[in-house]
């Protein structure tokens, strides 16, 4: 498997997934990943595996350089290949990130979604409410959750990037 930065290319195919992964909801369309892809505070990664993206994640810069903070905009496997680390991989670079900039992290994810939670737990986000009738048209309740600053990263350590 192998991580990389997203261009538009592969917004068709992050379209695809989101359309398994988010069946009954707003999916994002080919359209809104390209969009995403061009802002400039915006980054998406992907995991490749045989030359099939199986994996896809973007973060959002928010807040004041010197008060930074990101938010976790979308995340997904495929199915076919989830319980593969494949998320993990994602979350690891994402939270390096994050850690370089000293920014906390935030995200919503479905309530009921107990595998996403419990990885999410695992890198340290806390729960901090729900938002009600967050998915639609559903109305599905979310998490929000948020992952402080880590001093995992340094910049005495910046050459152990996952």
């Amino acid at each position: 498997m192998k991580l990389r930065e997203l261009v538009r290319d592969d917004a068709a195919r992050c379209a695809e997934l989101e359309m398994q992964l988010f069946a009954g909801e707003t999916p994002w369309s080919k359209e809104n990943f390209e969009l995403e892809f061009q802002q400039p505070y915006n980054f998406y990664l992907g995991v490749e595996d045989e030359n099939q993206l199986i994996g896809y994640a973007g973060i959002g810069l928010r807040g004041h350089a010197e008060d930074p903070e990101f938010e976790i905009l979308t995340i997904g496997t495929d199915p076919a290949h989830q319980r593969r680390g494949v998320a993990r991989m994602m979350m690891d670079n994402i939270c390096y990130i994050a850690d370089l900039k000293r920014a906390p992290i935030f995200l919503e994810v479905r309530v009921g979604n107990d595998p996403a939670i419990e990885m999410y737990k695992a890198y340290g986000f806390v729960h901090l409410g729900i938002r009600r009738n967050y998915y639609q048209p559903s109305g599905a309740d979310a998490h929000t959750m948020k992952r402080d600053i880590s001093t995992a990263h340094t910049s005495e350590n910046t050459s152990e990037k996952p």
